[in-house]
């Protein structure tokens, strides 16, 4: 048997069933989609227009707003002065520095219903050349829409995370070096500072860990100038001690070194002066020499002997030989000197040498 509460839950069930409706559908219309072929458009370019290169993608990654402002132009005079510190991507070049630089070259430039904004973007380009002028180049067209969005893809191109750790590593550890004097060493902390805006340390961190890298006397003279311990300032106080201490440093230094470089400088000038006139000297002693004209040499002059007669004339002008009878001649003389010698007891017969 059914009791009544399964009875009225069974009515419940068949109340919450939503009726099924079924609708009648149309064969024809069906079978017309079916049949219905695409019509598609007829491409009536040639085989040279569709084997040509897209005109599309050559678009600027950079966009520029449309500019409003009647009469408004970019003079040359505008690009030749962006163009005057370009940066080229280099290692030791700066990405920060070159913003800085950049806005203060447009801070100046003011036009009617015209956005200092626009203005950048639109001579940031011309800032650019070698490895920086490509990377733009290569960024996807129409990809950076504000100036900040250009300086933060621009500053991490040229400024990787890996800089900046070393930079932070850099002022973390940084130390006064042995030959260093105190503002030099103020200004290559300051420095490494400036080549990284975002290192994140505050005044406070930046002055102790400045005060703590310099040498004992300069500790100490920080600490006189306080009036006690440099630490027990306030940052801004620190700061100023800091300042008018490097400035008379720098005073100080600029005289002793400038009369420490004068009498080394005069020094070296004599000795050089000095060796200087002996090269001179002696320059001008061997070109006196050279052309001093030499005595000449006397040549002996050559008397002639005739061989045949003894006479002061040649042998071929002797007027005892005539053409054929020269060989007679001298085979008859060859022979009255052989018989001289041996005439005069010499042991060996020994002709003489007959010049010729």
């Amino acid at each position: 048997m059914r009791t009544r509460s399964q009875s009225r839950n069974q009515k419940q069930q068949q109340q919450q069933i939503p009726p099924i409706v079924v609708e009648s559908l149309d064969l024809e219309d069906l079978i017309k989609d079916q049949e219905s072929p695409v019509v598609t458009m007829a491409d009536n370019r040639t085989m040279a227009e569709l084997l040509q290169a897209p005109t599309e993608g050559y678009e600027d990654a950079i966009v520029v707003p449309a500019i409003t402002a009647d009469n408004f132009e970019l003079k040359h005079s505008l690009l030749t002065l962006v163009q005057n510190k370009q940066f080229f991507g280099h290692d030791k070049e700066d990405p920060h520095a070159h913003i800085r630089y950049f806005n203060k070259i447009t801070s100046t430039m003011r036009f009617p219903n015209v956005p200092n904004t626009s203005i950048k973007l639109m001579l940031f380009p011309f800032s650019l050349e070698g490895a920086a002028r490509i990377w733009l180049e290569k960024e996807p067209p129409r990809s950076i829409l504000t100036w900040d969005d250009l300086v933060s893809k621009f500053i991490n191109e040229f400024f990787p995370p890996s800089k900046t750790t070393n930079l932070r590593n850099e002022i973390t550890n940084f130390q006064q070096r042995f030959d260093e004097s105190f503002s030099e060493a103020w200004d290559r902390f300051r420095d490494l500072l400036r080549a990284c805006p975002h290192h994140g340390f505050s005044e406070l961190h930046q002055l102790d860990t400045f005060y703590n890298a310099l040498n004992t006397n300069d500790q100490d003279s920080l600490n006189s100038a306080a009036g006690g311990n440099f630490l027990d300032k306030r940052p801004r106080d620190c700061l100023c001690i800091i300042e008018s201490k490097t400035k008379v440093r720098h005073s100080r230094s600029k005289a002793v070194v400038s009369k420490v470089s004068t009498s080394i400088s005069t020094l070296e000038i004599s000795s050089d002066v000095a060796e200087l006139k002996d090269m001179v000297k002696a320059l001008l002693l061997d070109k006196k020499n050279q052309n001093q004209p030499s005595a000449p040499t006397p040549v002996k002059a050559i008397e002639q002997s005739c061989v045949t007669c003894g006479g002061a004339h040649s042998y071929r002008n002797c007027p005892a030989t005539d053409g054929n009878n020269y060989r007679d001649n001298i085979q008859e003389y060859i022979s009255q000197a052989a018989a001289t010698n041996f005439n005069q007891g010499s042991a060996s017969y020994r002709p003489q040498m007959v010049a010729n």
